[in-house]
């Protein structure tokens, strides 16, 4: 307690201002109580300083100094603890450690006042929140943040205050008191303090510390240092730098350099402090050790020596500068520690600063001091790459490591070197730039990467592409480099066009890739980099000056400006010695509208250039620019000669190194020969006299003579007074030094010659000149004997006279002289002298006589020498002209081959080589034939010069070359086996002679081995091709190279190898694009294609492969029009039956030959291969898909834009009936998913998923395969996982993958997509489910969670399938919601019901009813319990589709409701039925509600028609009601049997009602309702019609009578057996008093007739006679008296229903049928009125009359006579066509046995005759058939006769009157008393036609 009074004693005194008191004594009491371990000190020292502060705020700022003081003593003595493993210690300062939280209050005590008072606390503050004291290290800034909350809950915006103050905060924490403080962990507070404000306003103070870094002087003084400094700083303290026996610093630089291969594994997460540590210990451990070793050895009392002396004070020198260096390092150390703390701490900030930091980095990573924190800081950098790309952090600061501190060969050995495909296997584990590269793929998978991350590690792949031979990394950093050309983005342009020159001019045939990569970056360049592009037309090789100047064309016109070094670059260009190089820089030139320039330093820099092509141009370039401003060619003449005596230097003895820039100033001359004016020729020729000729390079000697020579030919003719004296006057001067003076000599001799040229023909100097030109001539210098050769033609105008003997004089010196050299300088002098005389003096003189002597002097060496000397030297000089001579001294040339002396041998091959030369194309015709015949010669010499001769046409012209070496070369090949020896040598120096002329270094290296496999192919030819294989070509191949490699390829390619063959393929492939001249490839073609083709159709795929790849570089390497015929052979071949393998072959080729012949023609050509993926033949079907298999590979993104006309064709593909086919379609769609996965996602995506709903099974099945490839390929994944067993919920995927996709395809198309493979999990088919599944688990790691995403896509994609036309697609969608739902279950239920309850109020229909079918699907998969908790929106759900506008979605709501019946039973109808029948009220509703009671009422009859029944029945019936009760029934069908009897009557009423509406719908319904009636429901229909038939009302009878009809008419029911009570109800109704039931009771019998099957019919006759009957006898008790008809038969064709019952029981009946049919028609037609017998009198009396001629028992007959007889009575007139056959019929039957029928064929004739016209013939036959036959028989006649008599007997003559009385007279006498009678009764009737004489004369005659 006296503790606590004390302080706050204190509190008060420091309130009080009056009293005295020492303020840091004061602050550091209050700190220390603060503090305190005591709590109850604490609080009241808490509140006391809080009161200190409160009233005094200046204490503030001194208080948070102390409390950074404390906290660094705080962290002094914890650390001294941590070291010694004390518990405590006692120290007067420090009693007691504080806890941490303890001095994070403290801090927060101080804050507020400190911030109120003053600015400078603020830097104090965010130190003091990062101190490691009082931060933990896993969150430095845990306490800052906590600071900031503190504060503002004290209204103080901490941040707010640090933004207007970031410049003092961070000079604050830069100071001493920061970052550079001694305290190491006041170093540390102050770099978390950086970081912090890197996160709070990054800009400024990244602005802020950048400038501290750039004036940092520790920076120059690092760079100051020298050599020694280092050395010293290395030695340990006590020991000079100069006494060690080891430079340390070496030692060091070597240990990098073994680190230099696995660096970054060395720094790997670790940081520079254990290095410098080290370090640091090593030193103080030497220094101890020295203290040690003094202490003990030195001397006391010894004067030290002046050695010693002056040891002591080195080493005190040496330890300042060991101080000075350790200081600059520790500094700079501290500052790249601090860059990379500010680095990590905002990595997207940092991200856009990349490039800028590595520039203080970079230099430092090669200091000897600094290196390890300059790694450590590019490190942090390369952490702040875009992702994936800083994963390879590590790898990229390593290789910046490398290259910064090893030369470039030796980072050039880290690079992988290309490695052969067979040599694989053998490849050494990834590098350091092997991972980088993949680490770089794998980031641009994606995209580019962004332009600062870019920047950041392009100089590593720029290290990667400087390699000077091909890699096996150039192609990946070359595909990164393509995809970062945007020319918005700020990349490095400068460098990476200059990397892409060196890569064009290494490896040509990058070529076609690299050259629009260079338009495309300079699409951006800027004004300032224009100048850098431009070094690419310095470049050796054509095609990289090309693309250089095709890339500055696309430079945009604001980015080019007039700058000195552009105009010079693109001016020397303008002259450049390729005629395409100079006219397209020509043609920039005029676009830029550039000026010359008057300054020529750049062209005079471009003169010393390493590449002779920019020195030539350059020497153009000069001259163009001197021509536009001739005032300035003296001072360019100064220039060039100061530079002359500049480059020529002192030293050239012990080493010509500028040679070249000497060589330029001589072209240079040469060139301005032209612009040179007279006052300029002296001072030229005095600089040429004096310095040039005397140079002591030869080359450039020789070129300044040609200069001179040039000038003077261009001046001299002008000039000659001027330049004979300065000639003269050298040649007259005396030597000073013998050999310069006769260098010089040579050159103005020749000068003088070339100047004489220009004398007078008659000018006596001239001969002196010539005489002097031929001394020189006996100079052994060939170049020297050329130039006084080209200097005599001119000059033999003057010695037209003294030819002859000058001619001698020079035949004899080349033939006779002693040296070589005299004699060889002769022969130049003969053909100089030749040129001047013209070709006649070779004939004229004997010169030709002579040199053909000289050959054929056998005796003298030096002749045949000499004459061959002379025959080159012709050769060269006259050119063709000399052609003739060759040709004839051929014989001559062939015999020297084989001369016995050597050096006549080697003049042969110089004169031969000369020759061949020379030869034009017609000499080579002219050669070439005998040479090769020579070969064929039995004499070995012939042979042997022959093939010399045709080696030395490998020197022929380049035209003639390639003519000639496609024939030589084979014949040299066969040469190699000769018998003889020499011969076989000749060859192989013939070959060896090819092989020299070979300008293809690569080629020309490997001549000894080329010829190794031309001398025996069968053991050199695969090793040869393996070679060549290996070699990267830089340079293009020429016709020698050819001529030697095509028979080694064209062997290959024949070998059975398979190895060997691929090989030679892809050497052919290769030659093609190499060649210098595609031209010199055709006479090999002829060779080689047919091999090729037959390698193209190999069975190894890969030999095919690399086949069909040399076809495509054929194609473009020559063109189209050299293989008119390979794409037709191609075609063709693609759709051979014969092999498979032929097909794929021809494919193969086919891709590539259509990549190399362009867009264009593919374009035109794809159609016809479309068209015939549909070809009716499946082999041109499959060889057209597998092309679709290869075309990818081969064309590339020009393939890409044709997918969607080629999709299609593959899918029909895949549902090809042929196997192959399909097969062929499949391995297509995979190859297009490889390709194009990621490129043409949005248009490969939709056809593959409309694939997947296909109908045909196998085009389900790819498209899931096809899919799953592409999911695979986006995820990052192979897709070869082995799936077996195990749930659903396990995968193999990852959730990274998963994300993978989610970012390419985007979540809604992901969902889609997984839900499409969800669906056809449960495919009809199994292949599809089992591939559907191994996708699933492939790309899903969690199912539940998966299907909880993707439940609404899934629905929709369920529901619209649900919907589908087809319906193996529904099947498939319903065991998907099925299998979901079960599996499950209460997981998916609350998503998917409400889903598919809102899927209703979808505007479209076909997805309503896909709602409907998926409510069925789940409430079927659904447990009963499971369904129950989601009644309330399932019924209101399934109601509400019931009442839908659409008849689909209705149909689909009744299932789904059936369904949901058996889950919830009564009370689905309960709530349903109501509603929908409240809803047919309304008039807008009523028609959807009846469909819906429809519906329902289809799945569950029995359980609706009860509550539906009453209320539609209910009278009056309403025409709405007839209509839905017929709806009804058509749904309810067999159900409504046991509801006929309520619904029947009332709608057979109301087919009567006298609304019109309700008469035809309950007709319809009625109708509907007998029809919908099965088997079982018969039994209760028939007899509630025949109820209705019998009804008392009318309306009753008739509907039920017109329902009976319509049921027999148009029922598909077997009701043969309810006809008869039908038939004989109707015909009971015929007499009905109803005439319309009466019709209708008509129609209905014919109905229910027509449904009787004709066989039948006969069956019921009797029935029907009865009916009939009764019908009479009801008819007759109601008409009494009146003859009986029956109203049914008096209708219209009332007839037409009976007549088939009787017709049939006549014609195919029974005799008792017949009888019973017979009888019945007669009472039909008795019951018929005449009216309607007439209608089918016809029809009926035919069939009669023909049964009745037959033999039917008289049964039969007599029914049927009666018949007749009614039909007769009735029928009258309308028989008139049967009367002869009835009159004969009947005169028949009166014959019959049986006296019935006899009496009424009698009765029926006697009816019949009323209708007869003629009577006499037929009473004359009754007549006649009574005087013949029996008794019986002429009672019938009799009776018919008088039948006759009666009815016609007005008709009968007189004449047969009287024969018949005759008769009957005579009758009435016979026995039978019958005759008697009868003949009595016809007497009597035929006398009531009689006269009255006749009836006298009878009646006298009888009495």
């Amino acid at each position: 307690m006296r503790g606590s009074s004390s302080i706050t004693a204190c509190g008060s005194s420091f309130s009080d201002p009056g009293i005295f008191f020492n303020p840091v004594i004061a602050t550091g009491v209050l700190i220390y109580l603060v503090c305190h371990p005591s709590w109850a000190v604490r609080k009241i020292a808490y509140d006391a300083t809080k009161n200190i502060l409160s009233s005094s705020g200046a204490l503030a700022e001194d208080l948070l100094f102390l409390f950074t003081s404390w906290l660094s003593l705080v962290g002094e003595r914890v650390l001294i603890l941590k070291q010694s493993d004390m518990d405590s210690f006692g120290d007067s300062q420090l009693p007691f450690i504080p806890s941490t939280e303890v001095l994070v209050k403290c801090l927060f005590l101080i804050a507020p006042y400190a911030i109120d008072h003053s600015q400078r606390s603020y830097a104090r503050l965010i130190l003091c929140s990062h101190h490691p004291c009082i931060s933990s290290s896993g969150s430095p800034a845990g306490v800052w943040k906590r600071l900031q909350k503190r504060l503002k809950q004290q209204n103080i915006s901490f941040t707010d205050l640090i933004f207007p103050n970031i410049t003092v905060i961070c000079k604050e924490l830069l100071s001493k008191d920061g970052l550079f403080s001694s305290n190491k962990q006041e170093q540390r507070a102050a770099l978390c303090s950086l970081a912090t404000l890197m996160s709070i306003s990054p800009n400024d103070t990244f602005v802020e510390f950048e400038k501290h870094f750039i004036e940092l002087p520790d920076r120059t003084l690092h760079d100051g240092f020298s050599e020694n400094d280092i050395k010293i700083f290395f030695t340990s303290e006590g020991q000079l730098s100069t006494e060690q026996g080891v430079y340390v610093a070496e030692a060091v630089a070597s240990k990098n350099t073994k680190l230099a291969k696995g660096r970054f594994r060395a720094y790997d997460g670790q940081d520079a402090e254990p290095a410098k540590s080290d370090k640091r210990e090593s030193s103080s451990i030497g220094k101890r050790e020295t203290g040690k070793f003094t202490k003990k050895t030195a001397p006391v009392d010894k004067s030290k020596t002046a050695k010693e002396e002056a040891r002591e004070l080195q080493l005190k020198e040496e330890a300042s500068t060991r101080e000075k260096v350790g200081h600059v390092q520790e500094n700079l150390a501290l500052m790249l520690d601090a860059l990379g703390e500010l680095a990590i701490a905002n990595p997207v900030f940092t991200h856009g600063q990349l490039p800028h930091l590595v520039n203080y980095i970079e230099p430092l990573l090669s200091s000897p001091i600094v290196s390890d924190a300059a790694f450590c800081a590019m490190l942090r950098l390369a952490r702040c790459t875009a992702p994936p790309l800083c994963n390879w952090a590590t790898e990229i600061a390593a290789a910046i490591h490398v290259m910064s501190v090893e030369d470039f060969e030796a980072v050039l050995d880290l690079m992988p070197v290309l490695i052969m495909e067979e040599d694989s296997k053998k490849r050494p584990p990834s590098g350091l730039f092997e991972k980088i590269v993949t680490g770089l793929t794998a980031a641009c998978r994606m995209g580019p990467l962004p332009a600062d991350s870019f920047t950041f590690v392009f100089p590593i792949m720029e290290r990667i592409l400087l390699s000077s031979k091909k890699t096996s990394l150039h192609d990946d950093v070359l595909q990164i480099l393509s995809m970062h050309m945007d020319p918005i983005l700020p990349l490095p342009r400068p460098r990476m066009l200059s990397v892409l020159y060196h890569v064009l001019s290494t490896i040509p045939a990058y070529h076609p890739s690299v050259g629009p990569m260079l338009n495309e970056l300079c699409l951006g360049l800027k004004r300032d980099d224009l100048a850098q592009a431009l070094i690419g037309v310095y470049a050796k090789e054509v095609h990289v000056r090309l693309a250089c100047l095709t890339a500055i064309k696309c430079v945009p016109s604001h980015s080019v400006q007039r700058d000195l070094q552009v105009s010079t670059s693109l001016w020397i260009a303008v002259h450049d010695p390729e005629k395409a190089v100079a006219e397209l820089a020509e043609e920039l030139w005029d676009r830029f509208g550039f000026d010359v320039c008057a300054d020529y330093s750049g062209i005079f820099d471009a003169l010393s250039h390493k590449n002779h092509n920019v020195r030539a141009a350059a020497a153009e370039a000069l001259t163009a620019a001197l021509d536009e401003n001739p005032d300035k060619i003296q001072d360019t003449l100064s220039t060039l000669f100061s530079l002359y005596i500049q480059d020529l230097g002192p030293g050239v003895e012990f080493g010509d190194t500028n040679w070249l820039g000497r060589q330029g100033i001589a072209l240079a001359l040469h060139s301005v020969a032209d612009v040179l004016g007279s006052k300029d020729l002296p001072v030229v020729m005095t600089f040429l006299i004096s310095r040039a000729l005397a140079d002591p390079n030869l080359d450039v000697r020789g070129r300044m003579i040609n200069a001179g020579i040039l000038i003077i030919d261009k001046h001299g003719k002008e000039n000659v007074p001027l330049l004979f004296p300065i000639f003269e006057s050298y040649l007259n001067k005396r030597a000073s030094n013998e050999e310069t003076y006769d260098l010089v000599r040579e050159g103005v001799v020749i000068f003088t010659g070339a100047l004489a040229k220009h004398l007078s023909k008659d000018d006596p100097k001239v001969h002196s000149v010539v005489e002097k030109l031929l001394d020189v001539l006996n100079t052994p210098s060939e170049a020297v004997q050329r130039a006084v050769s080209d200097c005599l033609s001119p000059l033999m105008v003057s010695k037209q006279e003294e030819a002859q003997s000058l001619v001698s004089r020079l035949l004899d010196r080349m033939m006779k002289c002693e040296k070589y050299g005299e004699r060889r300088g002769a022969a130049f002098g003969l053909a100089g002298v030749v040129k001047g005389f013209r070709i006649t003096s070779l004939k004229k003189y004997g010169i030709a006589a002579t040199l053909q002597q000289g050959l054929e002097d056998r005796a003298s060496a030096k002749s045949r020498e000499g004459a061959l000397l002379g025959f080159e030297c012709l050769c060269e000089k006259l050119g063709r002209l000399f052609e003739p001579y060759v040709i004839k001294m051929l014989p001559l040339l062939l015999v020297s081959f084989s001369d016995q002396v050597l050096a006549v041998r080697e003049a042969a091959e110089c004169a031969a080589r000369a020759m061949m030369s020379q030869l034009t194309g017609h000499g080579v015709k002219l050669v070439l034939p005998s040479l090769l015949k020579g070969l064929e010669d039995k004499a070995w010499r012939t042979k042997q010069s022959s093939v010399q001769l045709l080696g030395a046409m490998a020197y022929c012209a380049p035209q003639q070359l390639s003519q000639c070496l496609p024939k030589i070369v084979p014949k040299l090949t066969e040469v190699l086996t000769d018998t003889h020896p020499k011969v076989q040598a000749a060859g192989q120096t013939a070959l060896q002679q090819v092989g020299s002329v070979i300008k293809n270094p690569e080629i020309n290296a490997l001549v000894p081995i080329l010829l190794s496999a031309l001398t025996d192919p069968n053991d050199h030819t695969k090793h040869s091709l393996d070679i060549l294989l290996q070699t990267t070509f830089i340079n293009s191949i020429d016709a020698p190279s050819l001529a030697l490699l095509v028979p080694i390829v064209h062997r290959g390619l024949r070998e059975r190898g398979v190895d060997t063959k691929k090989k030679a393929a892809q050497i052919v492939g290769n030659m093609s694009s190499l060649v210098t001249e595609p031209m010199d490839m055709i006479p090999y073609i002829g060779l080689l294609l047919p091999e090729v083709k037959k390698v193209l159709v190999d069975p190894i795929p890969e030999v095919r492969g690399v086949a069909a790849r040399a076809l495509g570089s054929l194609i473009v390497g020559m063109g189209e029009q050299i293989f008119p015929d390979l794409v037709p052979w191609l075609l063709e071949t693609l759709k051979s039956d014969n092999s498979n393998v032929e097909r794929s072959g021809a494919a193969q080729g086919l891709s590539e030959v259509l990549a190399a012949l362009g867009k264009d023609y593919f374009d035109q050509i794809l159609p016809d291969i479309i068209r015939n993926c549909s070809h009716q033949k499946a082999s041109v079907r499959d060889g057209h898909l597998t092309l679709f298999r290869y075309l990818p590979r081969s064309m590339g993104a020009i393939f890409q834009n044709h997918l969607q006309a080629v999709l299609p064709a593959i899918l029909d593909g895949l549902a090809d009936e042929n196997e192959s086919v399909r097969d062929a379609a499949l391995s297509a769609g995979h190859i297009f998913v490889e390709y194009y996965a990621t490129t043409s996602l949005p248009l490969l995506l939709p056809a593959i998923e409309d694939g997947i709903f296909s109908d045909n099974w196998r085009i389900r099945q790819s498209s899931v395969e096809l899919l799953g490839d592409l999911l695979f390929k986006v995820a990052g994944t192979s897709g070869k996982a082995i799936l077996e067993g195990g749930s659903d919920d396990e995968g193999a995927s990852t959730e990274a993958q998963g994300r993978a996709i989610v970012e390419v395809l985007g979540r809604a198309k992901r969902n889609e997509v997984l839900a499409a493979v969800y669906m056809v999990r449960s495919d009809v088919s199994l292949t599809v489910r089992q591939a559907a599944v191994h996708v699933w688990k492939t790309i899903v790691a969690n199912t539940p969670r998966t299907l909880k995403e993707i439940m609404p896509v899934l629905m929709d994609t369920l529901i619209s399938s649900l919907a589908s036309s087809s319906s193996e697609r529904r099947q498939v969608a319903g065991r998907a919601l099925g299998e979901l739902v079960r599996k499950l279950g209460e997981r998916v239920l609350p998503s998917i019901i409400p889903i598919l309850s809102q899927g209703l109020k979808d505007p479209n229909a076909s997805r309503r009813q896909g709602v409907c079918i998926g409510l069925s699907e789940v409430m079927g998969s659904a447990g009963k319990h499971q369904l129950l908790s989601f009644m309330g929106e399932l019924i209101p759900t399934i109601r509400t589709a019931l009442c839908d506008s659409t008849q689909e979605v209705r149909e689909s709501a009744g299932l789904a409701f059936s369904t949901l019946y058996k889950s919830a039973g009564l009370q689905a109808i309960d709530e349903i039925v109501p509603t929908l029948l409240r809803a047919m009220e309304d008039d807008e509703t009523s028609a959807t509600a009846l469909d819906g009671l429809k519906q329902i009422l289809s799945v569950r009859t029995a359980a609706i028609l009860p509550h539906i029944l009453p209320k539609l029945v209910q009278p009056p019936l309403s025409s709405f009601n007839a209509h839905a009760l017929g709806a009804l029934a058509e749904v309810a069908g067999p159900g409504l049997s046991s509801h006929i009897g309520t619904i029947l009557p009332t709608l057979i009423l109301a087919m009567d009602d006298e609304d019109v509406d309700v008469q035809s719908t309950a007709k319809k319904a009625a109708e509907t309702i007998v029809l919908v009636i099965d088997d079982e429901g018969v039994e209760t229909l028939i007899p509630e019609l025949l109820r209705g038939v019998n009804d008392n009302q009318a309306s009753m009878r008739r509907g039920a009578a017109y329902l009976i009809g319509f049921l027999f008419k148009n029922s598909k029911l077997y009701l043969a057996d309810e006809a008869p009570d039908m038939m004989s109800t109707l015909i009971t109704l015929l007499s009905d008093t109803d005439n319309a039931t009466v019709l209708a009771a008509w129609e209905a019998f014919s109905r229910v007739v027509g449904s009787v099957p004709k066989e039948q019919l006969p069956t019921h006759i009797k029935l029907v006679r009865d009916a009939v009957s009764t019908a009479r006898d009801k008819e007759r008790r109601r008409r009494k008296g009146v003859p009986v008809l029956l109203p049914g038969l008096c209708l219209p064709k009332a007839l037409q229903p009976f007549l088939p019952i009787f017709q049939q029981g006549l014609i195919s009946g029974s005799a008792e049928t017949k009888e019973q049919a017979a009888e019945g028609l007669g009472e039909l037609i008795d019951v018929t009125s005449e009216k309607t017998l007439r209608e089918v009198v016809v029809p009926i009396t035919g069939p009669l009359i023909r049964i009745l001629g037959d033999r039917f028992p008289w049964q039969v007959k007599s029914a049927i006579l009666s018949t007749l007889t009614i039909i007769i009575a009735k029928g009258g007139l309308a028989l008139k066509p049967f009367l002869p056959q009835l009159q004969t019929t009947f005169v028949k039957c009166l014959q019959d046995s049986n006296r019935s029928v006899r009496t009424r064929a009698a009765s029926a004739l006697g009816k019949l005759s009323a209708l007869s016209t003629r009577i006499d013939p037929l009473v004359s036959d009754l007549l006649s058939m009574l005087q013949s036959g029996d008794d019986a028989v002429k009672e019938s006649v009799l009776s018919a006769l008088k039948g006759v008599v009666r009815h016609a007997g007005k008709s009968v003559s007189s004449a047969i009157r009287s024969r018949g009385c005759t008769l009957l007279k005579d009758l009435l006498q016979a026995d039978a008393d019958d005759v008697r009678s009868s003949a009595a009764k016809a007497i009597g009737t035929l006398s009531q036609y009689m006269d009255e004489t006749e009836t006298t004369d009878l009646v006298q005659t009888l009495l």
